[in-house]
């Protein structure tokens, strides 16, 4: 895994809240806005990987076309000198969220004047309305761009198959597979949808498959009597949020402490420290920008390579395979006609397990950008009091696994191979997207 990029940085000790302090920028405050938006929309945990590149992508080419250090996610960095960088952010993010959540105009309407005002404060007319109108052009520029990405028109429901092996609608809604599109979706940074693929779940008849399914039959079993309470609630805890949340979460509360830490007092809008803060998240809202452009990049991407594994492979899932065992050819594993998970299966085939593909990306970023070793805690507004410590990224990543496992949605090969293919795209991204012009 490249040690999760390790950056050189001394451990820290984080409280990550899924509200964010109150002190933060304009960047982070229209990443957290974001997010309430997809949740007012009912959007889906893989739809909001797509929303949330579009904003965060959107909000980057507006602040760096005013700074113009790095090459841009898609807008060449041509926006005008003295433009407020904030205003660019905000303006990008509103016009961004007006496109994708219509019906939300008003409340974001209510949001954007919040930050006109608060930003005519303390910076020039001029360069507040010059960056509101850069940042517009920028997002509309975005969503023009990713309106032909494949999202839509949906293809057909996808229903699977009957064989041993495939995956076909599973209780207790019976659903098509969802995303099926995903799959063929033009990629943010990776060159093709396919381009990390992984080999493929273990062969039916192998002792690799056995393993695999015997464990998740003991552990993922709604009634396991092997399985703790403390894995019984982090696999509730992984799944209460989705992967894209609770990632921007803690990429928001740690770069509102580092800004804080260093204390700037014109909250990190100067520009004369980017070159030492795009790895460790301090400093401008050029970096904050750039971090969660980075971060919400590699999601996208990893969600989009880890659908085309989905819809390649076609997997069954642990609540169909155990109660068909006897069809797998396998001597090694007991079918259990009343085998139920413990909590109900997602709509999408089992290999390799979407929340591990996006968070083993997600880790990699937030690893170089504020260092492996970094201690945090994290809550959840969805389970009050539930709080999950890490002492790093890579152990909060094992932690994902295994609540996939516990759960009984899936199996482990599909969770490592998951997260090596997150791992993948990233350390991608991070050598090919928003790099520094001349270097």
């Amino acid at each position: 895994m490249k040690n999760l990029r390790t950056a050189a940085l001394a451990p820290l000790v984080i409280v990550v809240s899924l509200v964010t302090p109150a002190w933060a920028d304009e960047v982070v405050d229209w990443n957290e806005m974001m997010f309430r938006a997809g949740l007012v929309g009912g959007t889906t945990p893989l739809n909001m990987s797509r929303v949330a590149a579009i904003v965060q992508s959107a909000v980057f080419d507006a602040v760096n076309g005013i700074d113009r250090r790095y090459a841009p996610v898609h807008v060449p960095a041509s926006g005008p000198a003295g433009a407020s960088r904030e205003a660019a952010a905000a303006k990008a993010a509103y016009t961004a969220l007006v496109q994708l959540y219509p019906a939300q105009k008003a409340a974001l309407d209510a949001r954007l004047a919040v930050s006109v005002a608060e930003l005519g404060a303390r910076e020039s007319p001029g360069a507040v309305a010059s960056g509101l109108a850069w940042g517009e052009t920028v997002a509309s520029a975005i969503i023009a761009w990713r309106n032909t990405d494949g999202f839509t028109p949906a293809p057909p429901p996808f229903l699977g198959g009957t064989a041993a092996g495939q995956w076909r609608p599973t209780p207790p809604g019976l659903l098509p597979g969802a995303g099926p599109q995903f799959a063929y979706m033009t990629p943010w940074v990776m060159l093709a949808p396919g381009q990390f693929q992984p080999a493929g779940p273990p062969a039916l008849t192998s002792a690799r498959y056995a393993a695999d399914f015997n464990e998740t039959k003991s552990m993922g079993n709604a009634t396991s009597a092997l399985r703790t309470a403390d894995q019984t609630e982090s696999a509730w805890f992984w799944a209460a949020s989705t992967a894209s949340f609770l990632w921007n979460s803690v990429a928001r509360s740690l770069i509102v402490d580092r800004t804080q830490e260093r204390g700037d007092g014109d909250n990190g809008r100067g520009d004369s420290d980017d070159h030492r803060s795009e790895r460790s998240g301090r400093g401008s809202t050029l970096a904050n920008a750039r971090v969660l452009a980075l971060l919400n990049l590699a999601m996208a991407d990893a969600a989009i390579g880890c659908w085309e594994a989905k819809y390649h492979f076609v997997f069954w899932r642990p609540v169909t395979a155990i109660p068909l065992a006897a069809t797998d050819g396998n001597a090694a594993t007991v079918e259990d006609a009343a085998w139920t998970p413990l909590f109900a299966t997602p709509a999408h085939p089992e290999y390799p397990s979407g929340h591990s593909c996006v968070s083993g990306a997600a880790g990699v970023v937030l690893a170089d950008q504020f260092g492996e070793r970094t201690r945090f805690s994290i809550d959840n507004d969805l389970m009050p009091g539930v709080v999950r410590s890490f002492r790093s990224f890579s152990s909060a990543l094992d932690e994902v696994k295994n609540a996939r496992i516990n759960a009984g949605i899936h199996f482990r090969s599909a969770t490592d191979d998951g997260q090596a293919l997150g791992v993948n795209v990233a350390n991608y991204v991070l050598e090919h997207a928003l790099t520094r012009v001349g270097h």
